[in-house]
């Protein structure tokens, strides 16, 4: 009854055509496009799409120059179990080549991060239904949290070969294998040489982890971000 008087107001008011008319009678009765439920359709793709999105952008900024030295919140440090290694190090004057090691391990990740959209798109691929209801009614990085607990251990062996031709490509070792050959020089030092295309791997995904992250977040939370109709419907009506 209240829908019938809206309506006659509008048209009185208005001054509608039969024509006008007719689009309000339909848009009332059959509703926006926005407010339809969801389907479940809609639901994976639109989590795919925010993913695959988050990925490219993630890829995009983490293999730019710096994209990892240069970033607090996922530059790779020296391994933590070779501490003891760096400390003695820079005490004997090797300040500066370990400063151009830590610094070639993120050479290292960035030129990888080059080859992370493939990898990490075929993961995105494989999310179901029920994954993506999930994910939906999830926290603000569900996703993301998705792609780490789900796929890390084959990402891990799929993208390790590309951080093997990154650190082959950028030098690592020649770096690292004279830091090495100096610290066991040091008398009474246990000797130290961790997996380094390990390390970098696992860092690496971590990185591009948490930028995916920070995107995920931003198309949740941010209409801006939100750049497909098929975003703006599933992120846009929470």
């Amino acid at each position: 009854m209240r829908s019938i008087l809206i309506l006659i107001i509008a048209f009185v008011c208005c001054g509608c055509s039969s024509k006008g008319f007719k689009s309000i009678v339909d848009g009332v009765g059959s509703g926006s496009p926005s407010s339809r439920p969801l389907t479940n359709s809609e639901v994976v793709s639109g989590l795919k799409e925010a993913l695959t999105i988050g990925v490219r952008e993630s890829a995009t900024r983490a293999s730019a120059v710096d994209g990892f030295y240069r970033n607090a919140n996922i530059a790779i440090p020296w391994p933590a179990e070779a501490q003891a290694m760096k400390d003695a190090l820079v005490r004997i004057g090797l300040t500066g080549q370990v400063t151009a090691f830590e610094q070639s391990i993120n050479r290292a990740a960035e030129e990888a991060a080059k080859g992370a959209f493939d990898v990490f798109a075929g993961a995105v691929r494989e999310m179901t239904i029920a994954d993506g209801f999930a994910i939906l009614n999830g926290g603000n990085t569900a996703a993301t949290d998705y792609l780490r607990e789900r796929t890390t251990a084959p990402l891990k062996s799929r993208f390790n070969p590309v951080v093997k031709n990154a650190i082959d490509k950028v030098n690592v070792t020649s770096y690292w294998n004279p830091l090495v050959t100096a610290y066991n020089a040091i008398p009474g030092v246990t000797r130290l040489n961790p997996n380094l295309e390990d390390y970098i791997t696992t860092k690496a995904i971590d990185g591009l982890m948490t930028l995916i992250a920070e995107q995920e977040m931003k198309i949740r939370q941010d209409p801006a971000a939100q750049v497909t109709d098929l975003l703006k419907r599933v992120f846009g009506r929470r």
